[in-house]
């Protein structure tokens, strides 16, 4: 009896038509050397980087990220900030009605991306330092959300019977709340739990108030996916095998159902990684989430909102970067999903 792991190894010693022509592919890149065979792994990797439309979101996904990373130091080489009232100190950058005096958005070589009406803000440092601050925000919650979802559906799946039943129970409940409409609730009372009404609330506090509605409100479908997929494994010869030598639940789970569940979760972690960025645009653009003078992607949306017939531009940047990571981390699942599983593509 033999797990699915150990089925991929086999199958990597002896290679299908796929796996034989990718082995042929490296060993023609090493010089025609001799063939050798092929861990799952390395065949995965083989696949993707085969693959254009992966490798190229990959590099857009890095991109995102290096940029949010690097914006202080971008912000020291451009010179500008994304709080200093530009348009305050100096007039001449906004009309008598507070938009930008410059064509497009008040774009020039000083500003590249012009500047924000009324208050006269650096529009490429706002987008630079929103992207930061959304994908700081994101990302722990999806990594919050993963491990909760892997671990309350491999409970459910591995278990079952009561055990399965409550947690379905509360999956069930907690997936029927509409979501939107309870973020928006939930927001100012997680908040005013840790600050007086009267009291400015302080940026960490309400970045963790974020994190940690949203990480309650998400879990569901990762324990969904990964609950279906533990019914289906606990019931294999090699599971069967596990128990019958003695080993314990939290060993079978660790070491025969998990990494049997890594393709699907990696694959649903790159679609939930994006939603959870919409999420926290969301919150800020209905005015819960971040607000001034913290620069983030909703609350520039929110601003472009009501001056998008006087000053179309300032949507224009923050709209593109928003499509472009979103779409990009999407193929990029697509890819990864393809990568592990061939049978799969598109």
């Amino acid at each position: 009896m033999t797990s699915p792991t150990q089925a991929a190894t086999a199958q990597a010693d002896n290679p299908g038509p796929d796996a034989e022509s990718l082995s042929k592919e490296s060993a023609a890149g090493n010089g025609g050397g001799q063939l050798t065979g092929r861990s799952p792994g390395q065949l995965m990797w083989l696949r993707f980087k085969r693959d254009r439309t992966g490798v190229i979101s990959a590099f857009v996904v890095i991109f995102f990220f290096l940029i949010a990373a690097l914006a202080p130091v971008i912000s020291w080489l451009y010179g500008k900030d994304p709080y200093t009232l530009y348009g305050q100190e100096r007039y001449e950058l906004l009309d008598e009605f507070g938009f930008p005096a410059g064509p497009n958005g008040g774009m020039s070589s000083e500003f590249w991306f012009g500047i924000e009406p009324e208050l006269g803000r650096d529009v490429f440092m706002q987008l630079l330092y929103g992207m930061r601050t959304s994908l700081y925000t994101a990302l722990p919650v999806t990594i919050l959300m993963v491990i909760t979802g892997v671990l309350i559906g491999l409970i459910g799946g591995y278990f079952g019977g009561k055990v399965d039943y409550w947690i379905g129970r509360v999956t069930d409940f907690m997936m029927a709340l509409p979501s939107q409409l309870t973020l928006i609730a939930a927001m100012p009372v997680v908040v005013a739990v840790f600050v007086s009404p009267t009291d400015e609330t302080p940026v960490y506090v309400r970045a963790s108030a974020i994190i940690v509605v949203l990480w309650l409100l998400g879990w569901m479908g990762m324990a969904r996916l990964v609950r279906s997929q533990a019914l289906t494994l606990r019931e294999r010869e090699f599971v069967e095998a596990a128990k019958v030598s003695g080993a314990s639940p939290w060993r079978i789970i660790r070491k025969e159902l998990l990494p049997n569940l890594v393709t699907p979760i990696l694959v649903q972690a790159t679609y939930m990684l994006p939603s959870t960025i919409l999420s926290v645009a969301f919150l800020s653009y209905v005015g819960v989430g971040y607000v001034e003078p913290t620069p983030d992607w909703g609350r520039m949306f929110r601003t472009a909102a009501t001056i998008y017939q006087e000053d179309p531009t300032y949507m224009f940047f923050p709209g593109i970067a928003m499509v472009v990571f979103v779409v990009a981390f999407n193929l990029l699942g697509d890819s990864v999903r393809d990568a592990f599983d061939p049978k799969s593509g598109r």
